[in-house]
């Protein structure tokens, strides 16, 4: 299989060698500037640059009895690219940069060896970006290589009329016979050997200047046209696309089922997730007047990303006295903390459903000057009616899971109309950076996660004293934010503790409180002595798990509870912010799902400031040692400690892209 597999790839690069001759052959060639094979004679050996996926007829600016080697990567995808090569007389060398990717693609030998045909009178081609991208974003691999040769990097772009493209990340374009050839060589460009940080980082972008000159100019004497080959991320950077044919028809069909919305609705209610009081704010109707001067209209789904943007409302609040702030959510406990933390100059709402009449509605009344949606609530309507209006779109705080990044890429024809409309996006690590990017957001920041800023949940000083009176000294531990399938892992865990460690008292904490009453049920039914908060304000002193079904109050939980387990991470769902827990001197286990707060969670296990458990045995185990062995907890909670120092910053640098929006507005 192998060996026909070889023989193929081989046929495969003869056949693409052929095709590339007949190209070369079959067309009208134009050569800027006129003398360009005797530049490149006189530059050898060079570095020639050019960008990926449009390398295929590169071969063929090829002076007569001058040398060449190509760079070509090592995984499968390219051995057809190695076998063209080589049937055209081009030496090979195996390997490319690794770009974000931790794993190693052969970029250190390549450059070995690229260093090395250099000095043996070989000029060496190689694109200047690195897969899988950003396309068009110069590497800095090839300026290393210029900078330890010696050797100019010569810019060079080709162009046909007619050629095919494809939505790869780096649109792929095909050369076709009979076409009119366009070559373009851009002026040498030299990195000093003893070039400093600076001076790299401002030949890297020379060279992506002059290459997509390069690229522009040699579509343009070849009569062709270069968005259709330019990377489909970068023309949505530029310009936004119209919605496609799947959200031409989400909008068409959201709109059709409006009837059906009183359905809906009633559906919520009764399942207690609609408040019917306020249920015009649904429709888009308006609960209250629209204050007088600007409005700046932030989107939080619920009461996590709620949390999170606090501080940021404070912050705009507090730099620009003339703004008010309209908060949306679309849950109601969501809507009962935005009630009690909302600071003057602020509203809470709730978020209309994404049914266009309805977001028209909206808007008509509260007339935002600026929209910030937070992390991934992605609404379609909201989203397009917004843009059509001008009003300019931010997401903060953005977040991605792997799984959903796949699903990004899979329907970037739905994604790139959507997130090319944001005219910033703050993310929160650079993996959901590249991915946003990507989808044509034209101005991505790093920023980190605002989570981390944030301060820990508020903490009710009588209900505190209360609660430790009645647990006095009883050994505690709690399970924060937890969601189905955790808790009878939990209650398993507590019936191991109980076994060493006496008069434990569990306490767990559901993500959404209205599991309570069942959740009550099903560990009475396992023969574990079981309150509600709702119906017992303390704990009796033999109750063996506490359920806390109630709202705001998760801070006080973590400051009487040395040990806890943070929810949401048991299953996929990826985890709930062990920041809070953090602050308020709780040790945090986790489980293995923890991709919506990957980077805080890398940050705690490097330092030791976090534990991953997978069972019932590895909650009892970790909790029993936390309990009884104060000085691992205390290394625990220093470590804890250290890892927050590297994280902090977010709230900073979210504020710092969003303040020249709103003046630019105020203006």
């Amino acid at each position: 299989m192998a060996t026909f597999k070889k023989k193929l790839m081989r046929l495969g690069g003869r056949t693409a060698a052929h095709m590339i001759g007949f190209v070369a052959h079959s067309s009208k060639i134009v050569r800027e500037p006129p003398d360009l094979m005797d530049r490149l004679r006189d530059a050898h050996p060079c570095i020639a640059a050019c960008w990926h996926g449009q390398f295929m007829m590169v071969s063929t600016l090829r002076p007569e009895n001058v040398k060449i080697s190509a760079m070509v990567a090592r995984h499968g995808d390219a051995e057809i690219i190695g076998e063209t090569l080589s049937a055209i007389g081009v030496q090979l060398i195996r390997g490319a940069g690794a770009g974000h990717r931790k794993k190693d693609r052969g970029g250190a030998s390549a450059l070995r060896a690229g260093l090395q045909a250099l000095s043996n009178g070989s000029s060496v081609v190689m694109t200047a970006d690195v897969p899988p991208g950003p396309a068009r974003v110069a590497g800095a691999g090839i300026i290393a290589m210029a900078r330890m040769s010696g050797r100019p990097i010569v810019p060079i772009a080709i162009a046909t009329n007619r050629f095919a493209s494809f939505d790869t990340w780096s649109r792929l374009t095909i050369n076709l016979p009979y076409s009119r050839l366009a070559a373009v060589v851009g002026d040498p460009i030299t990195v000093s050997s003893t070039a400093d940080a600076k001076e790299l980082e401002s030949k890297r972008l020379e060279l992506e200047t002059a290459l997509n000159a390069a690229t522009l100019r040699a579509y343009e004497l070849a009569g062709a046209d270069i968005t259709r080959a330019t990377p489909l991320d970068v023309l949505a950077a530029d310009t936004p696309p119209a919605p496609g044919l799947a959200l031409k028809t989400y909008r068409l069909g959201t709109a059709a089922l409006r009837p059906a919305v009183p359905l809906l609705l009633n559906m919520r209610g009764k399942q207690g997730k609609e408040d019917a009081s306020r249920r015009g704010e649904r429709l888009g109707f308006a609960g209250r007047p629209r204050p007088e001067g600007q409005v700046v209209w932030m989107h939080a789904a619920s009461v996590g990303e709620t949390n999170a943007v606090l501080p940021l409302i404070d912050s705009i609040l507090g730099a620009n006295p003339h703004v008010n702030i309209l908060l949306t959510t679309g849950t109601r406990t969501s809507a009962e903390i935005a009630a009690r933390r909302l600071p003057a100059r602020a509203v809470h709402q709730y978020v209309p459903l994404d049914v266009p009449q309805y977001v028209q509605r909206f808007l008509d009344h509260w007339k935002p000057s600026l929209a910030i949606f937070t992390e991934s609530d992605i609404w379609p309507n909201l989203i397009l009616g917004t843009s059509e209006r001008r009003i300019p779109l931010v997401l903060v705080n953005a977040r991605m899971s792997p799984r959903s990044i796949r699903r990004w890429r899979k329907y970037a024809g739905v994604g790139r109309p959507l997130f090319s409309r944001f005219a910033a996006v703050l993310a929160q690590n650079s993996q959901i950076a590249r991915a946003v990017k990507w989808l044509g957001a034209p101005n991505v920041i790093t920023s980190g996660n605002l989570k981390i800023d944030s301060p820990p949940p508020p903490i009710n000083a009588e209900t505190l004293a209360s609660l430790r009176n009645a647990v006095g000294q009883r050994p505690l531990f709690l399970a924060a934010s937890t969601h189905p399938g955790e808790d009878t892992m939990i209650a398993a865990a507590h019936s191991l503790i109980r076994n060493q460690i006496d008069g434990l008292l569990t306490i767990i904490v559901p993500r959404h409180p209205e599991r309570g009453s069942g959740l009550a049920a099903t560990l009475g039914g396992l023969g574990l002595r079981t309150q509600l908060r709702t119906r017992s304000w303390t704990p009796d002193a033999d109750t063996e798990i506490y359920v806390a079904d109630t709202i705001g109050e998760l801070g006080t939980f973590y400051s009487i509870s040395p040990v806890a387990l943070v929810g949401g991470s048991l299953v996929e769902h990826g985890g709930q912010n062990p920041i809070e827990a953090v602050r308020l001197g709780s040790c945090v286990l986790t489980g293995p799902f923890v991709h919506n707060f990957k980077d805080a969670y890398s940050a705690l296990f490097r330092e030791g400031g976090a534990v991953e458990v997978r069972s019932s045995d590895d909650i009892a185990k970790q909790v029993t040692l936390l309990l009884e062995d104060q000085s691992a907890a205390k290394r625990m909670r220093s470590g804890a400690d250290e890892a927050l120092k590297s994280l902090g910053g977010a709230l900073a640098k979210t504020l710092g892209a969003i303040q020249p929006l709103l003046e630019k507005q105020r203006a």
